[in-house]
């Protein structure tokens, strides 16, 4: 069964997901800006959701992280919780 570990980064609107998205891309610290800014209480870990099985989370996140790039900022991704940035750190087959 597929699994990934990813960290993510909730907000309310696209725009702040925007805005956050540059921050990292800038060089700013992925784990410094969750802990700052995401909504979700994982922000607290920066943003670490740890090991997760495909079909655990919202389809929209499974996505991205069971198909994108590793060690990449992705996003903004809409879900039913708001908008995501998402930074897959591993994954297996």
């Amino acid at each position: 069964m597929q699994t990934a570990s990813a960290r993510h980064i909730l907000v309310n609107t696209e725009e702040a997901c925007l805005e956050l998205k540059k921050r990292i891309e800038a060089g700013e610290a992925f784990a410094d800006i969750a802990r700052e800014h995401s909504r979700c209480p994982s922000g607290r870990r920066g943003g670490d959701l740890g090991k997760f099985r495909k079909g655990q989370m919202v389809p929209e996140f499974d996505e991205v992280v069971f198909s994108g790039d590793l060690n990449v900022v992705h996003g903004p991704v809409r879900t039913q919780f708001g908008f995501h940035l998402l930074e897959i750190t591993e994954r297996s087959e």
